[in-house]
C-alpha cells in the first residue's frame, strides 16, 4: 500500500536541507493554484448563445404568426435564465394587414397590393372592353391560375409561393404620401417601394412612375445575404382576352388568346413567334433589347437597363374553354395563356415596362437601352407588324389618321374618302383596260382563225406551242396587252391586303364606329356590307365586256367571284368590307359611264354582231338570255 508522507515531518528530521524543501513545496503549490484558477476562467467562462444555422433562418414562418422585432435603441434587456433556450432574433420588415395602393395618371389607374407587391388591376383609361368599361390589362381568370403582373419568378416554387402570396410587404411612397384610402397621384408620388424581410429573406421592389405609360421596375431578392435570381413577370396574358370571361358577361366573340405572340429584339433585329410555338419555362440568357407579350392591339414589353445581362423565361400555359363560346356545354378546347419573366443575371434587376396599346406614336417614342446606357436604342414601333405590306399599310394608316385629325373625325369616313381618292387615281388604268379590251375584240376573228388551224391537235401535242407563239406575235403586232384587263385588279389587291393588315394591327380602328358599325375591326353585325358587295360585284361583272371569254365562263365569274368575296368578308373586319364595298360602287358607276362612251358603244356593237353571227350558225344558242 502506498504511503503519503507529511512534508513537515520530513523537514524536521531532515537536518539542514529542510528550509529549501519547504520553499519549493510552497512555490509548487502556488503555481498549481494559479494554473487551476486561470484554466477554470478560460475553459469555464460564460459564452454568448450561438447564431442560428442558415437552414433555420430560411425556414418559412407559418401564416399569421407575429413577426419578431428587435428592441429599440437604449431599451433595457431582461437577462435570460440559464435554463431557458436561447433564440436568435433577425431583423424583420413586414406589414400586418393586406392593403392596396392606387397609382393614377391621365393614362392608367394601377392598383398594387402589398400581398406579394404585385398588381391587382391595370386599367387603361382611354381604351374600353366590349362591355364599354375601361379596359383592365389584368385578365382576372388567367391571373387567378398563373399569377399577377409584376410578381416575382424564381426557380423555387416554395420561394415563389412565399414571395408572391404569403409575404406582406411594407409600402413607402416617394413624394406625396398616399391618402387614407391608399390613393396617390402621378407625378406627385414618383415611386413606391415594397420591402419584406423575414426568415432569412430580404426583398425590395421599387416601382417608379411618370406621366407616360412606362414604369421603371427594380427588384432584388436575397436569401441569407446571397442574391437570388428573381425575375419580374407578366404571367397571364393581356386583359382583352375576353374569351376567358364567364359566358354571362358581355364579351367579344374573337379568341384573342389565339392571336397572341412573343416579340423580341436582339442586336437591333426584331422577330416574333406565334403563341403555339412558344415553350413553357424556357430560360434564355441573351442580350435582349426588349421582349414582349403582344396580341392584335395591346402589349406588355420589358426593356432591360443592361441588355447584356438580360435573362428571360417564357411562360406558356393553357386553360380549357368550350369550342363554341356561346355554348358552355360544347367540347372543351385548350386556349393559350402567354406570359414572360425578365430579369438580370446578376440577381439585381432594373428594367422598364410598357403596358398599353400598340399605338404608333407611343411605341415610336419608347426606345430600348442603347450602347451609351441611355434609352437611345431601337424603338418599339416594330411591334406593329404589317408584314411585307408595310410599304403600303403604313402610308395608308398615316393618310387615314391625317384625315381623322384634320376635320373628318371618323375612321369610317376616312376609309371611304381614301378609297374614293384611290379609285380616282386608278381611273386611267380602267380606261386603258377598256381600250385593251376593245383591241382584243377587234382582233378576235384573227385569234379564232389561229385556234381553228390547230383545233385538230390534242392539248398535249407539242405543236400547240406554235399556236401560242402565233397568238403572242399577233398581240404584239396589234399592240394588245392580254393582261391589260387585269391591271386594276392587280393594283387593288395589294391595297385590299394592306387594309386587312391595317385593321388587324391598328388600335385606333378597334371599336371605331360608323353608323350601324360599332367596331370597324369586327364583322358587320347586320351583314349589310357583305350583301352590298355581292350585289355590286355581280352587276359590275355582268355589264363589263369580256372579249374572247366563253359565255358560260363569264356567267360563272359573274356569280362565283361576288359570292366568294361576300362570303370571305362575312366574317372579316367591317372596315375591310367598307373599303371593298365603296370601291365596288365606284367601279360600277365608272363601268356604266365607260359603257356609254364611244369605246363602250363600239365594244357593244362588236359583241352584238358576234352574237348575231353565232345565232345564225347555231340557232339553239340563245345569247340574249345573258
Amino acid at each position: 500500500m502506498a504511503e503519503f508522507s507529511n512534508p513537515n515531518l520530513q523537514g524536521q528530521s531532515g537536518g539542514g536541507s529542510g528550509g529549501g524543501g519547504d520553499m519549493r513545496g510552497l512555490m509548487a503549490f502556488t503555481l498549481l493554484f494559479l494554473v487551476v484558477l486561470l484554466g477554470y476562467q478560460y475553459f469555464f467562462k460564460p459564452q454568448q448563445p450561438p447564431p442560428p444555422p442558415p437552414a433555420a433562418q430560411s425556414q418559412s414562418k407559418p401564416p399569421n404568426q407575429p413577426q419578431p422585432t428587435l428592441p429599440a435603441a437604449g431599451a433595457a434587456v431582461q437577462p435570460r435564465l440559464a435554463s431557458a433556450p436561447v433564440l436568435a432574433v433577425s431583423p424583420s420588415v413586414a406589414a400586418t394587414v393586406v392593403t392596396t395602393t392606387t397609382v393614377e395618371n391621365d393614362n392608367y389607374k394601377i392598383v398594387f397590393t402589398n400581398q406579394g407587391a404585385q398588381v391587382k388591376s391595370w386599367v387603361l383609361k382611354k381604351y374600353f372592353d366590349t362591355a364599354g368599361k375601361p379596359l383592365d390589362m389584368v385578365q382576372p381568370q388567367a391571373s387567378a391560375y398563373f399569377g399577377l403582373p409584376l410578381s416575382l419568378f424564381t426557380y423555387d416554387p416554395a420561394l415563389n409561393e412565399e414571395l408572391n402570396k404569403k409575404a406582406l410587404y411594407q409600402v413607402t411612397a416617394t413624394g406625396a404620401p398616399p391618402t387614407v384610402t391608399g390613393h396617390v397621384e402621378v407625378p406627385a408620388t414618383s415611386a413606391l417601394t415594397f420591402h419584406y424581410a423575414a426568415n432569412g429573406l430580404d426583398v425590395v421592389k421599387t416601382f417608379s412612375f411618370d406621366s407616360s405609360y412606362v414604369l421603371t421596375v427594380e427588384a432584388e431578392v436575397k436569401r441569407n445575404g446571397v442574391p437570388v435570381r428573381a425575375l419580374i413577370q407578366w404571367p397571364a396574358g393581356l386583359g382583352d382576352m375576353e374569351e376567358f370571361l364567364p359566358s354571362s358577361s358581355t364579351r367579344s366573340s374573337i379568341r384573342t388568346s389565339a392571336l397572341s405572340q412573343f416579340d423580341w429584339s436582339l442586336n437591333g433585329k426584331q422577330d416574333s413567334e406565334a403563341v403555339a410555338k412558344i415553350g413553357n419555362n424556357a430560360t434564355l440568357d441573351l442580350p435582349y433589347s426588349y421582349a414582349a407579350v403582344t396580341d392584335l392591339y395591346f402589349v406588355a414589353a420589358f426593356l432591360p437597363d443592361t441588355p447584356d445581362r438580360a435573362t428571360l423565361v417564357t411562360l406558356h400555359n393553357t386553360i380549357d374553354l368550350p369550342r363554341d363560346l356561346s355554348d358552355p356545354n360544347s367540347e372543351k378546347k385548350p386556349a393559350h395563356v402567354l406570359g414572360l419573366a425578365m430579369g438580370d443575371t446578376s440577381g439585381s434587376t432594373r428594367l422598364r415596362l410598357y403596358a398599353g396599346p400598340k399605338a404608333m406614336d407611343l411605341l415610336t417614342s419608347i426606345h430600348a437601352t442603347g450602347a451609351d446606357g441611355k434609352p437611345t436604342g431601337q424603338s418599339l414601333e416594330p411591334l406593329i407588324q404589317y408584314g411585307w405590306l408595310t410599304v403600303i399599310a403604313k402610308p395608308l394608316y398615316l393618310a387615314l389618321r391625317f384625315l381623322v385629325e384634320h376635320g373628318v373625325n371618323n375612321w369610317g369616313w376616312a376609309i371611304i374618302i381614301v378609297t374614293v381618292i384611290f379609285n380616282l387615281v386608278l381611273l386611267p388604268t380602267r380606261v386603258l383596260m377598256m381600250k385593251s379590251s376593245l383591241k382584243m375584240m377587234r382582233i378576235q376573228p384573227k385569234v379564232e382563225a389561229i385556234k381553228q388551224r390547230y383545233a385538230h391537235l390534242k392539248t398535249t401535242d407539242p405543236k400547240r406551242a406554235d399556236m401560242n407563239a402565233e397568238m403572242m406575235e399577233l398581240y404584239k403586232v396589234e399592240g394588245v396587252n392580254m393582261y391589260g384587263s387585269c391591271l386594276p385588279m392587280l393594283i387593288q389587291m395589294p391595297l385590299f391586303f394592306a387594309y386587312f393588315r391595317l385593321l388587324q394591327n391598328t388600335v385606333e380602328l378597334r371599336q371605331a364606329h360608323w353608323y350601324w358599325l360599332s367596331d370597324l375591326s369586327s364583322p358587320d353585325p347586320l351583314h349589310i356590307l357583305p350583301i352590298l358587295i355581292i350585289i355590286t360585284m355581280f352587276l359590275t361583272q355582268f355589264i363589263t365586256p369580256s372579249p374572247g371569254m366563253d359565255a358560260n365562263q363569264r356567267r360563272m365569274l359573274a356569280i362565283m367571284m361576288p359570292v366568294m368575296f361576300g362570303f370571305m368578308l362575312w366574317t372579316y373586319a367591317s372596315g375591310l368590307s367598307l373599303y371593298w364595298g365603296t370601291g365596288n360602287i365606284i367601279n360600277l358607276a365608272i363601268q356604266i359611264s365607260i359603257n356609254q362612251s364611244h369605246i363602250g358603244k363600239e365594244m357593244s356593237a362588236i359583241a352584238a354582231r358576234r352574237a348575231a353571227k353565232k345565232t345564225g350558225v347555231n340557232p339553239r344558242t340563245i345569247q340574249g338570255k345573258r
